[in-house]
């Protein structure tokens, strides 16, 4: 486990880091309309994936991999398991010189994230979890106080902006039966450990590509939470191109009332 957070760390303050608010014309390009990466994804990117390889030599599903070759998103399925990477989550705040991004890794086996592991590098945080043994800050064992009892007092985050046209009518109109809203910060390596600290209650994701989501929902869920979609089928770390929606809570009962909120299955 430590091993998997120095690789990362290395990583980023070799490839990101000092690109950070310095990146040259050219250093950044597009992979699709609005969809950004720049050379520190790249280079990131392949720095981990050589030395994950070393560590454990199964297949590495690479964000910017996969961008130029989708097919190798297949050993999400097809292989008992694969390493996933997301060299910089975050990548449009990296290129605005916003300090929400992270660097992240997991380990997949049978479809499901065994191990994750996130680096913050603009405030020096590392998060760790592992199946069944828990989840840490800092070397630190992460443990959150429960949720209060009223859905006014509960902090969360809806991204309205990705929501698909038509998709759950009527939405908006029940946000207000919450207490302190965002859109998020547009990294997901910085807003599931929000939920871990005990600064949110709940997320609402619409795009769910699993290197955005497969460490934060294993943090989540070895501090006690749920990450599930809408029809409470537990998250997967599957290939892109899958179901809109899901929802992480910091437990049970808040992801059911949440859900019922959400949907209008509560008053």
């Amino acid at each position: 486990m430590e091993k998997v957070a120095e690789i990362l760390t290395e990583a980023s303050a070799e490839a990101v880091e000092p690109r950070f608010r310095a990146l040259a014309a050219g250093e950044v390009m597009e992979k699709a309309p609005g969809d950004v990466v720049t050379v520190a994804d790249r280079e990131a990117e392949l720095i981990i994936t050589r030395r994950l390889r070393e560590l454990l030599p199964v297949p590495v599903v690479g964000e910017e991999a996969v961008a130029a070759d989708p097919a190798l998103a297949r050993a999400l399925h097809n292989e008992p398991a694969c390493w996933l990477v997301d060299p910089v989550d975050g990548t449009a705040n990296f290129v605005a010189g916003r300090p929400d991004f992270a660097v992240m890794a997991s380990l997949i086996r049978d479809g499901e994230a065994v191990a994750a592991w996130i680096w913050q590098p603009m405030t020096r945080t590392s998060y760790v979890a592992e199946l069944g043994a828990g989840a840490w800050r800092d070397g630190h064992r992460l443990t959150r106080p429960p949720a209060a009892d009223d859905p006014a007092k509960w902090r969360g985050s809806v991204k309205h902006y990705l929501r698909r046209p038509g998709l759950f009518p009527g939405l908006d109109t029940r946000i207000p039966a919450f207490g302190q809203l965002t859109t998020g910060r547009r990294s997901a390596g910085m807003e599931y450990p929000l939920v871990a600290d005990g600064e949110l209650e709940f997320l609402l994701y619409w795009h769910t590509l699993p290197w955005d989501h497969a460490p934060g929902s294993l943090l989540v869920r070895e501090t006690g939470g749920v990450s599930a979609r809408l029809d409470g089928s537990p998250y997967r770390a599957d290939p892109p191109g899958g179901v809109d929606g899901l929802l992480v809570a910091c437990d049970p009962h808040t992801w059911e009332r949440t859900r019922a909120i959400l949907l209008g299955l509560s008053n």
